[in-house]
């Protein structure tokens, strides 16, 4: 087969082969997840970013 006479070189890239396309349907399936709560992450950064300043103004 696609002369490749060792059966563990052919496992190497059938594995490499299925692991790609793992990664792609593990992307799509996840594509955008996490959006829902981007409102309340922002304001959670923008709080962090206020005590940041003030502790590096009480330095």
């Amino acid at each position: 087969m696609l002369g490749i006479t060792d059966p563990w070189i052919l496992a190497a890239y059938l594995l490499s082969f299925l692991s790609a396309v793992a990664c792609i349907v593990y992307g799509l399936y996840n594509w955008n997840k996490g959006g829902n709560n981007e409102e309340s992450q922002i304001t959670e950064e923008v709080k962090w970013e206020k005590e940041e300043k003030q502790i590096e103004e009480n330095l």
